[in-house]
C-alpha cells in the first residue's frame, strides 16, 4: 500500500497516539518495556499504514502480509496498532488490561491468545526464525500453485528485530538460511536502537550488523533518523518491497523511549514503566494534550481506513482465486484441499503395517517409510533434517531440495542449525496454509532447539520432531551423542505430545498421531538400532498412548511396561515368566501423554490398581516413571551418562537385557 503522506501533522499525531498508547499501558500495569514502543513507532506506523496488505476485520485472510514482533517485549507497540486500525480482538478494554490475568493483551505476544498475532514472541531471536519459516511457506506455495497472470498466494512477511535478536544465535542460523534460500518477500526492520538492558550495546556488541548481513547475501538498506523521518522510512520500506530476489534488512537508527526527557536512550527505559512525571514530562515534550487511552478523532479516523483498504484488497483477491479457479480447475481442487488443513479420512490406511516376525528395522528407518507413504496423500507435508538426513531418513524420494533456484522442492536443507530449525518450521505450520513441517536430528540435540520446541507447544504449532538415535544404543559416539534425560525432559513441556514407537505398527500410528494433531507439536523419539516387529503390538493402539500387547487373559501378578527399543525385552522377559508358571502382562506406553487423554475406565482396564507390581522398562531417565509403577512398583533406566563402546554392551552393561529384566521382575514378587 505504497502512497506518500498528505498531512504529515496527523501522521506525526498517529506515531504520538502509538507511543503513548503502549507507556499508558504499561504505566497502568506498573510492568512492560516503553522503550521499543515509543522508539519504533514511526517505523511501525509507516509500515502498517502505507504498505502492509492486511484486513483487520478478517486476520486469517490467507493472502495477508504477515508481521512478526521479534523484539516481542515490546508487546503494547503491536496492540497498539492491533487497536488503531479495526482488529476486533483488541479493543481498549483489552489495552487497559494489559498483562492482567485473562486479558488478550499478554506480557508478549502469544498467537494462539490473540488474533492479529501471527506467532508467539519473546524469547529473543525466535521471531525472526519464524518469519524465515513463514516466507518458505509463502514461496513454496507460490511457486506450487501460482499461475502466469495469477498468484493467488503473494505476500510478504515483515518483521521488527532488534538489538538483542541481533545478539542471540538464533539470528545468526536463520537470517544466513535465509539469505541462502534467496527469500526475496522477506524484509526486516531492525530496531537500531544501540541500548539493551545491561546498558549500551557497545558493552557486548560491536560487530557490523551491515557487513554481516551483506555476507549473508541480503540487501541492506538504512534509515539515519527513525525518530522523525517518516519519509525516509518510507522510502526505504519501498525499495524493500521491490523484490530482487535477497531479502532486505533496513538498519533504523532509533532513540529507545523517544521522547522520554529524562529516560529516552538509556536502558531505564528498556523494561520498567516510564513513571507518572516522567510520562506527563513526554507529552510535554512531544506536545501530547490527549488524557491516557485516549484517542483524538482524527487520529483514530486515519488509522481504521486500513478496514477499508483491506477489505478491498481481500475482496480483489477472492476474485483472483475464483478466475483461477475457472481456469485451473484441478490445480483449485488441490489449493483448497491444501489450505483446509484437514488430513486424510484414514490416515492409518496410508501408512504401512507389519506382522510380527517381519524383518527387523530401527524405528528411523520405519519413519522414512512412513514420511514417503503420507508425502503422497499429505500434499503439505515438508520438511528435512539438520544435516542428518542420511542417518534420520527425512528424505522424500521423488520430490527435489526447496532451493534458492527451486521454491517448490519439499526437502528441506536446514544445515547445523537445529535451534532455528525448530523456529523455522514454528513459522511454517503457523503460516496458516495447511503445510506440515517435520524436522529432524538426533534426539540429544534436542537441547540445542528447545527453547523452538518449547515455543512450539505454547503456539499450538503443529510441528512434527522426529528425533533418531535415542539411547544408549548409539554406542561408540559415546555419552556426548548418547540420550539418557532427554525423553523425560520433553515429557515436562505441556501440550507436547512425546511418542516412543516399538516397531514398524507403532510408528506408523506415531505419524498417524503427529499428522492429525495440526494444533500442536508431536515429537518421535526413533531408535538406531533394530528392533523385531513384535507380536500384538498396533498403530491403533499408540492413539490411546499404552495398551497390552499380551497376557490380557485374567488379572496378572505383575505387569511389565516398555517403550521403544525396550518392549521386545518385556516381551522376551515375559515369556520366560510365563514358563515359571507367573502370570505377566505386557504393556506398551508409547506416550505418556495420550494415556493420560483416555477416560478412566480404559487406564484401569490397562493398569488395574489392584496389580502393583508393576515394573517400567526404558533406556533413559527413570524421571516421571513413578506416576505409572506405584509405590510397589520399580523402573529400569539410565540415570547416569552412557559411556563409549558398542551399543549392545552398553545397554548390557547398564542392565538392558532379559536377564535383569526377569530378576528385577521376580524381586517385585
Amino acid at each position: 500500500m505504497n502512497g506518500t503522506a498528505t498531512n504529515r501533522e496527523l501522521d506525526a499525531r498517529c506515531v504520538n497516539a502509538i507511543r503513548f498508547l503502549a507507556a499508558d499501558a504499561i504505566q497502568r500495569a506498573n510492568s512492560g518495556h516503553p522503550g521499543l514502543p515509543m522508539g519504533a513507532a514511526p517505523a511501525a506506523f509507516v509500515l502498517w499504514q502505507r504498505f502492509l496488505r492486511h484486513n483487520p476485520k478478517n486476520p486469517h485472510w490467507l493472502n495477508r502480509d504477515r508481521f512478526v514482533l521479534s523484539a516481542g517485549h515490546g508487546s503494547m507497540l503491536a496492540y497498539a496498532l492491533l487497536h488503531l486500525t479495526g482488529y476486533d480482538s483488541m479493543p481498549m478494554a483489552e489495552i487497559e488490561r494489559f498483562r492482567q490475568w485473562g486479558s488478550r493483551a499478554p506480557g508478549h505476544p502469544e498467537n494462539a491468545l490473540t488474533p492479529g498475532i501471527e506467532v508467539t514472541t519473546g524469547p529473543l531471536g525466535q521471531g525472526i526464525a519464524n518469519a524465515v519459516g513463514i516466507a518458505i511457506a509463502e514461496a513454496h506455495l507460490a511457486a506450487r500453485l501460482n499461475k502466469p497472470g495469477l498468484p493467488i498466494v503473494d505476500h510478504r512477511t515483515f518483521v521488527l528485530l532488534g538489538d538483542g535478536c541481533m545478539m542471540e544465535g538464533i539470528s545468526h542460523e536463520a537470517c544466513s538460511l535465509a539469505g541462502h534460500l534467496k527469500l526475496g518477500k522477506l524484509v526486516a526492520l531492525y530496531d537500531d536502537n544501540r541500548i539493551t538492558i545491561d546498558g549500551p550495546t557497545s558493552l557486548a556488541f560491536s560487530e557490523d550488523v551491515t557487513k554481516r548481513f551483506e555476507a549473508y547475501g541480503w540487501r541492506v538498506l538504512a534509515v539515519e533518523d527513525g525518530d522523525r523521518d517518516l519519509g525516509a522510512i518510507e522510502a526505504a520500506l519501498d525499495a524493500a518491497t521491490r523484490d530482487d530476489g535477497r531479502p532486505t534488512l533496513i538498519r533504523v537508527r532509533t532513540t529507545i523511549g523517544f521522547g522520554a526527557p529524562n529516560k529516552a536512550n538509556t536502558s531505564d527505559a528498556h523494561g520498567s514503566p516510564l513513571g507518572a512525571a516522567e510520562i506527563a514530562a513526554a507529552r510535554k515534550a512531544l506536545g501530547w494534550e490527549h488524557a491516557p487511552f485516549s484517542i483524538p478523532e482524527d487520529v483514530r479516523s486515519h488509522m481504521l481506513t486500513a478496514v477499508a483498504r483491506g477489505e478491498a484488497l481481500e475482496k480483489a483477491w477472492t476474485e483472483l482465486v475464483a478466475e483461477h479457479r475457472r481456469r485451473h480447475p484441478e490445480d483449485a481442487a488441490a489449493f483448497a484441499a491444501l489450505v483446509s488443513g484437514e488430513p486424510p479420512r484414514d490416515l492409518l490406511a496410508a501408512l504401512p503395517s507389519y506382522k510380527a516376525g517381519d524383518k527387523p528395522a530401527a524405528t528411523r528407518s520405519h519413519s522414512g517409510t512412513c514420511l514417503n507413504a503420507l508425502a503422497t496423500v499429505v500434499p503439505g507435508l515438508i520438511g528435512g533434517s539438520a544435516d542428518l538426513a542420511p542417518s534420520n531418513k527425512t528424505l522424500l524420494k521423488g520430490s527435489p531440495d526447496f532451493s534458492a533456484a527451486n521454491h517448490a522442492g519439499r526437502n528441506l536443507r536446514f544445515g547445523v542449525r537445529e535451534h532455528a530449525m525448530g523456529a523455522i518450521c514454528n513459522g511454517i505450520a503457523l503460516h496458516g496454509s495447511g503445510l506440515v513441517p517435520y524436522c529432524a536430528t538426533f534426539l540429544v540435540f534436542a537441547d540445542y532447539m528447545r527453547g523452538a520446541i518449547r515455543v512450539s507447544a505454547l503456539s499450538g504449532a503443529g510441528v512434527i520432531y522426529a528425533m533418531t538415535h535415542d539411547s544408549v544404543a548409539v554406542g561408540e559416539d559415546g555419552p556426548t551423542h548418547q540420550p539418557v534425560e532427554h525423553v523425560a525432559s520433553l515429557r515436562l513441556i505441556p501440550e507436547l505430545t512425546v511418542i516412543r514407537p516399538a516397531d514398524g505398527n507403532e510408528t506408523s500410528g506415531a505419524y498417524a498421531v503427529a499428522v492429525a494433531r495440526r494444533h500442536g507439536p508431536t515429537l518421535l523419539a526413533l531408535s538406531r538400532q533394530d528392533v523385531p516387529n513384535l507380536a500384538g503390538t498396533s498403530a491403533e493402539g499408540v492413539l490411546r498412548g499404552a495398551y497390552v500387547i499380551s497376557g490380557d487373559e485374567g488379572v496378572p501378578r505383575i505387569i511389565l511396561i516398555g517403550t521403544g527399543a525396550e518392549l521386545g525385552l518385556c516381551a522376551a522377559a515375559a515369556e520366560r515368566l510365563r514358563a515359571e508358571g507367573i502370570a505377566v502382562r505386557v504393556v506398551s506406553m508409547p506416550s505418556f501423554e495420550l494415556f493420560e487423554a483416555t477416560d478412566a475406565a480404559y487406564r484401569e482396564s490397562v493398569l488395574p490398581a489392584a496389580v502393583r507390581a508393576r515394573l517400567s522398562v526404558e533406556a533413559g531417565s527413570t524421571f516421571g516413571w513413578s506416576k505409572w509403577v506405584g509405590d510397589r512398583g520399580a523402573a529400569i533406566g539410565i540415570d547416569r551418562f552412557g559411556a563409549s563402546a558398542p551399543g549392545e554392551e552398553c545397554l548390557a552393561r547398564l542392565g538392558f537385557t532379559v536377564e535383569n529384566v526377569v530378576s528385577a521382575a521376580k524381586a517385585l514378587l
